[in-house]
């Protein structure tokens, strides 16, 4: 499986900031994956992504890659000035992710519900709640654009009306997505 190798290559790299793989390169193995995932029609579990992850590469589609043009090309590693990690954890017996990005003295964290539905990989979430610290300092935390209420009706809507990813790779140290809008992404364990 050498498509393996190349994104656990890729992931490993962009932690330690050496001997990246060309972004062509990674995007061609997260096709062979994703190809290969829906030969295999293994199932995950939400367990499988408890814990943070640090994305490392992101693919647009071809709509906004015209709208991006070079920016963003066939695939990009996140520039290292910005961090962006998933939390995917348990409260109350809840499922829930949290999204944060850092960069420089700036924290945007947001969180909220998922459902994982294991005979398809997907992941659908919302994010209900934000955080916004600047050089550690508080200035923002509570609930965005209705969130309570969405919380509460979460689990009720249709996977068609919410944001999700669908996974086709869940290795112990990687995992691989295709977004609801069409992008792939390549996240690594952080330890």
């Amino acid at each position: 499986m050498e498509y393996l190798s190349v994104l656990e290559q890729a992931a490993n790299s962009f932690l330690t900031n050496s001997d990246l793989p060309s972004p062509a390169v990674v995007v061609d193995a997260l096709l062979v994956a994703e190809r290969q995932g829906r030969k295999t029609k293994s199932y995950g579990s939400f367990e499988q992504l408890i814990g943070t992850w640090q994305l490392c590469l992101i693919t647009g589609t071809r709509k906004t890659r015209q709208k991006a043009g070079i920016v963003l090309g066939a695939g990009r590693y996140i520039p290292k000035f910005i961090q962006i990690k998933l939390t995917y954890f348990l409260t109350q017996e809840k499922e829930r992710v949290n999204n944060c990005i850092v960069c420089g003295g700036l924290t945007l964290s947001l969180t909220g519900p998922v459902k994982f539905l294991p005979q398809k990989n997907l992941l659908a979430f919302d994010f209900t709640q934000m955080r916004i610290k600047i050089f550690g300092l508080k200035l923002y935390q509570g609930y965005i654009r209705s969130g309570k209420l969405r919380e509460q009706k979460f689990e009720q809507e249709k996977i068609n009306q919410q944001a999700f990813f669908a996974y086709f790779l869940i290795e112990e140290q990687i995992i691989a997505a295709r977004g609801r809008g069409g992008g792939l992404a390549l996240w690594d364990r952080l330890n």
